[in-house]
């Protein structure tokens, strides 16, 4: 068995039909370090709550000669001032951030690396409360709180992968993107890894709760932790693994409707049933999602979005060359079509063809197609395409579905699924169908 071989646990499994009792074996708690920010110099507020007392560093490059730690008093914190979150997306914006645990600086070139140095847990309360508001329902705090444990554990096992493959041919680009490997630290604290902001986000003790009554439980399947990934909005059907990052079929990670029922899956490949359903509104459980339960599960800067579930985005054609040449480094002119090639099993393109005035470009897989079409981030490549006029000047109005890869656990259905009474383990079931919990310490 592979499971977790770097701690060299070994764990009972509790199947999600039955997610109760059952032997327990404990094993250690891992630490893991979690990159902040690179800058060439960065404020730094240590807060010792026992005293009163705050001292304020300043701490540039030349000031660090390789490492320097700094642990936050007992019961206190370590602020730094000017954390860019966001990084690429339109939410973007710099806030100050609270950490526990130890802040490590490492020299890197000309540049600082900011370290936060904490076990796994305590990093977990800031996750849930990071990648979703904290008051979100009991069910699905613990049902992110299982699948954010799971993929962090699964990326430290699976270390040492090229996470960006790069595929070049005459006409074609094709790039599968996924979590770099960080030479310095385990993971980044952005949208890049997983949202993590320190203290700042613990508002609410209902999360502290949450991770604590999932200490250790994570999923599996077939002996391996089950890379458990989540996007905001699915848009009524799941994708599969494969055709979002690496060509490998995980059974855990397959499309299903995103519906009370096990509806058979549309056949959304087939460009003219993708767009007659992407054009329309099936019902689902992210379908229409309740103010209440949006300001329960996203935090306020993601609620700048209005509509989750299909959206409309309208360029002219030239600006689109312009934006698609800046975001590619590829000259096509004016944008005459953009033409699907394939989808997958959401409907979401993995192959386009980009028709220029004077050139042309098939590119793949969805995350690049969302890069290339969008100053930040197009909301998911799950859409249709209207054109109106056939010159430089013509309207071209992009129809799409769902917010993000839609691998995985749908974080508005799923809050939806736990204002409904659902529990975790039938959050769970639904989004990671055949996986298992599994105990791995405690």
């Amino acid at each position: 068995m592979k499971l977790l071989r770097a701690l060299s646990l070994y764990a009972s499994v509790l199947l999600l039909s039955s997610c109760r009792g059952g032997s327990r074996q404990v094993g250690t708690v891992p630490m893991i370090s979690v990159g902040l920010m690179t800058v060439p110099e960065v404020t730094l507020v240590i807060n010792d709550s026992a005293s009163s007392v705050s001292d304020t560093l300043r701490i540039a490059t030349c000031d660090v000669d390789s490492c320097m730690t700094l642990s936050a008093p007992a019961g206190g914190v370590i602020e730094i001032v000017d954390v860019t979150i966001g990084v690429g997306f339109h939410w973007e914006q710099q806030e100050t951030q609270a950490f526990e645990g130890d802040i490590k600086l490492l020299r890197k070139g000309d540049q600082l690396v900011v370290i936060n140095e904490i076990d796994i847990e305590r990093y977990l309360e800031s996750v849930i409360s990071s990648e979703m508001s904290a008051n979100s329902s009991e069910a699905l705090l613990k049902a992110h709180a299982v699948i954010s444990r799971s993929w962090l554990l699964s990326q430290l096992e699976r270390r040492g992968r090229k996470a960006e493959v790069r595929a070049e041919l005459p006409g074609e680009v094709t790039v599968w993107y996924d979590r770099d490997d960080h030479d310095l630290f385990d993971v980044c604290a952005d949208d890049h890894c997983q949202r993590y902001q320190g203290v700042t986000r613990r508002t609410n003790p209902a999360v502290a709760d949450a991770v604590k009554s999932t200490r250790g439980l994570v999923l599996t399947s077939g002996g391996e932790v089950c890379d458990a990934r989540f996007s905001k909005c699915c848009g009524g059907v799941t994708e599969e693994f494969e055709n979002c990052w690496e060509p490998v079929h995980k059974s855990y990670l397959e499309a299903c409707c995103d519906s009370p029922e096990p509806l058979p899956v549309p056949d959304l490949t087939d460009s003219t049933i993708a767009a007659e359903w992407i054009e329309s509104r099936p019902d689902a459980f992210c379908a229409n999602p309740s103010t209440d339960v949006l300001a329960a599960v996203l935090n306020s800067y993601d609620r700048a979005t209005t509509d989750f579930y299909r959206w409309t985005v309208i360029y002219r054609a030239d600006s689109l060359g312009a934006l698609f040449e800046r975001r590619t480094g590829r000259h096509l002119g004016y944008i005459r079509d953009l033409r699907p090639l394939q989808r997958g099993k959401s409907g979401r393109i993995t192959r386009l063809m980009v028709v220029g005035s004077e050139d042309s470009l098939i590119i793949g897989k969805e995350l690049e197609i969302r890069r290339s079409l969008s100053p930040t981030h197009l909301y998911s490549s799950a859409f249709t395409v209207a054109i109106d006029g056939d010159d430089s000047d013509a309207v071209i109005t992009l129809h799409g579905a769902g917010w993000g890869h839609g691998v995985g656990l749908c974080q508005i259905g799923a809050a939806v699924m736990g204002s409904q009474g659902y529990s975790y383990e039938d959050i769970l079931s639904h989004y990671f169908p055949g996986s298992n919990l599994t105990l791995l310490y405690q």
